[in-house]
């Protein structure tokens, strides 16, 4: 699988600018949300392709990867709610820079940002194993 990067090469994230780090995490949300309307729009599309399935094999296959797509979707959730947390932690620091815990913030930046990458991979993997089983079957059909 590919390296994975979401953040700026170097030391970004233990000496990055507050306000560039709200920024990414802003970022990361933004993804998080395409990723959600995807997600939706896949299992959209296998519950409608399910219906022409005939096979058996088929059936287990395109039910395999409506489970994954599935699964992502409520990774994606419990992802979103905890960026708005970091983000409102990332809020709190910039406004009140006296009373924070930076070195906690940062491992814990790191941390959701490994989640967040993580996500992303795993969601795409699964998007192309159910492409994959829809165009085998429709390939099939058309012999």
């Amino acid at each position: 699988m590919e390296n994975f990067r979401i953040r700026p090469k170097g030391d970004f994230i233990e000496n990055g600018d507050w306000q560039e780090l709200y920024v990414l995490t802003e970022h990361w949300k933004s993804d998080l949300l395409f990723y959600k309307d995807d997600l939706k729009f896949l299992r959209h599309l296998e519950d409608k392709y399910f219906l022409w399935i005939k096979a058996q094999a088929d059936l287990d296959n395109i039910r395999r990867a409506g489970e994954s797509i599935l699964k992502d979707s409520r990774d994606c959730d419990e992802l979103l709610e905890r960026v708005g947390k970091h983000l409102s932690h990332i809020a709190a620091i910039i406004d009140d820079p006296e009373k924070q815990n930076y070195k906690g913030f940062r491992v814990e930046h790191n941390e959701l940002e490994e989640e967040v990458a993580k996500f992303i991979k795993n969601t795409r993997r699964n998007r192309r194993e159910l492409f994959k089983v829809i165009e085998m079957d429709v390939e099939v059909d058309k012999m």
